[in-house]
């Protein structure tokens, strides 16, 4: 019998959600996703020092915000020795509201790859999902720069990125389970709130079927799994992006899995197009407690992590 990671790739295209190189050969993913949580992790470990060390003596006479872009960069230059696919290099969290400020540094993200002769068809330029953030995906979209669109917690948001024709969206599975289990307390129960039941499982199925009954071309990944229930729950989605824990799991497991979502059966289903116009986007997203706070707590998070590894390379 073959693993569920085996299985897995029969339905959706598996990438690996880490910064750590390494770690991501073992299980073959066709993409690669980092964040600069991410990068910091994989910056600590010894195993890197050579790398950051020739970044930082060929950047030696460059601002600390250009020498990240250039870690960034060498980290998604190795991972793209790796994976077939395409990588995603992230824009600094501290620009999320920042629509001219987002495109400037993608733009300066896509010619550092260019200049080593990675072609822009291999990098994904992600962007939080703010309104700021959207207009910034318009624009690079329409240069021909395809964008991953993170932090998505709301069906609202998908619509507007949708609108944008942003390549790819990531709506965070795990974050959004977290914040029902907590506003839940005592109450949350496995057995009632797990499963297919899951709220975040729920949130990224409501967007796959949204998109799919629509024919909306921008692709769905589901990101930020905290157990391999989730990742099963959500097969046939047309990207998972999963850590390197969560797919050892995975290859070490065996068993049946079976697609939950079909695009045909999607195309089935009752949908009413969302109005993802400037004031109906940041009213609908006001109404979701949830997104928005973890869109805030997402953003306040990275920003923290660029702030960190800003003092690893000045150190």
């Amino acid at each position: 019998m073959s693993t569920l990671l085996e299985q897995l790739k029969q339905y959706t295209t598996v990438v690996a959600d880490t910064g750590d190189f390494e770690r991501m050969k073992a299980f073959l993913p066709q993409d690669a996703t980092t964040n600069p949580s991410l990068i910091l992790k994989a910056a600590q470990l010894p195993s890197y020092q050579p790398l950051i060390h020739e970044v930082k003596g060929k950047s030696s006479d460059k601002p600390v915000d250009q020498v990240i872009d250039a870690l960034l960069v060498a980290f998604g230059i190795e991972i793209l020795k790796i994976v077939p696919g395409r990588v995603s290099t992230e824009v600094d969290a501290r620009l999320s509201f920042d629509t001219q400020g987002t495109v400037h540094k993608a733009r300066e993200i896509i010619a550092l790859y260019e200049a080593f002769g990675i072609s822009r068809n291999r990098v994904l330029i992600k962007i939080a999902s703010t309104w700021e953030g959207i207009q910034a995906a318009q624009v690079l979209q329409s240069e021909g720069i395809a964008c991953n669109m993170t932090l998505l917690f709301s069906l609202v948001q998908a619509a507007a990125c949708a609108e944008a024709k942003a390549q790819l969206i990531s709506p965070f599975v795990g974050r959004i389970t977290d914040w029902h289990k907590k506003s839940l307390g005592t109450q949350w129960q496995d057995d009632i709130h797990g499963g297919a039941n899951d709220p975040g499982v729920v949130s990224v199925k409501n967007i796959f079927n949204y998109y799919k009954k629509f024919d909306i071309p921008t692709e769905v990944m589901g990101a930020s799994f905290r157990n391999i229930g989730q990742i099963i729950h959500l097969a046939g989605c047309d990207l998972l992006t999963i850590s390197p824990e969560l797919l050892a799991e995975l290859q070490g497991k065996e068993g049946t899995l079976q697609p939950s979502l079909i695009a045909e059966q999607a195309k089935q289903l009752d949908h009413v197009l969302i109005d993802s116009s400037e004031t109906a986007f940041r009213y609908q997203l006001n109404q979701d407690a949830m997104a928005t706070e973890k869109l805030a707590e997402g953003i306040r998070l990275f920003c923290a992590d660029i702030e960190k590894l800003e003092k690893v390379l000045s150190s």
